[in-house]
């Protein structure tokens, strides 16, 4: 179980973890703050850590709340869905054959089975983003883990909530988001280096930002256009 650490009117969840840093993290939607600290910090020394993230802390909950979102998805004809950034209409036939999307000039075709639930549809599409990213990101990891010189021991696609990425350095592996289909292109390679990066050093320091200066000296536009760009309404548990 977690602990509450308060500062005026701030409520921060705090988890001791068998880790060697501090991490700080902000979530959708609300801009929940939660610190994940070692077990051996004491807790002044988290107050003083949290205290000095203050403006930070409130800037990024300024942006998630200002973010726009999308509405729920119902997977009819001519609801707005994108691809590498570019909205398209989506378009439903249905047909009794093996369900499949297939993309045409602003459309994208997504055949289902006569009688398919909202709940199947939205299965087949998420399938088939995350086959878009399956073939966009081979070429990208191997030339962004040359470039870096780094070994990641495997780069894995899931449905996130609050994240675009994770990386463990121990494990040396990686984990992007599904979603990063929609968006630009330079947006998923920015996600990608920034994950890299953190095998040459774990945590958001002076290091880190320097690494990723080096590398991608544009980052920062990426990151403003991701933080522009409507994210998925989902119905947020915590």
């Amino acid at each position: 179980m977690g602990d509450a650490l308060k500062l005026g009117e701030l409520i921060i969840d705090v988890v001791r973890k068998d880790i060697k840093h501090v991490h700080l993290s902000i979530h959708p939607p609300a801009g929940r703050v939660r610190i994940a600290a070692p077990r051996r910090l004491s807790e002044d020394a988290i107050r003083a850590f949290a205290i000095g993230k203050i403006r930070w802390i409130r800037a990024q909950q300024a942006k998630l709340l200002e973010q726009e979102r999308e509405t729920p998805r119902e997977y009819l004809n001519r609801e707005s869905h994108y691809l590498w950034g570019q909205r398209r209409l989506l378009q439903v036939i249905e047909m009794d054959e093996r369900p499949s999307v297939d993309v045409r000039p602003g459309k994208l075709l997504l055949k289902v089975r006569p009688g398919s639930p909202v709940e199947r549809r939205a299965e087949v599409l998420e399938a088939w983003y995350r086959e878009q990213l399956r073939q966009e990101l081979p070429p990208l990891v191997k030339r962004w883990a040359k470039r870096l010189d780094v070994q990641p021991a495997g780069v894995f696609l899931q449905r996130m909530r609050t994240r675009w990425g994770s990386c463990s350095p121990a494990r040396s592996t990686i984990r992007l988001n599904t979603e990063l289909a929609k968006k630009p292109r330079e947006c998923l390679e920015y996600i990608l280096v920034h994950e890299l990066v953190h095998l040459l050093e774990p945590t958001h320091s002076a290091r880190f930002v320097s690494h990723l200066d080096q590398a991608l000296p544009g980052w920062r536009e990426r990151r403003e256009l991701l933080n522009r760009l409507p994210v998925r309404h989902e119905h947020w548990d915590y």
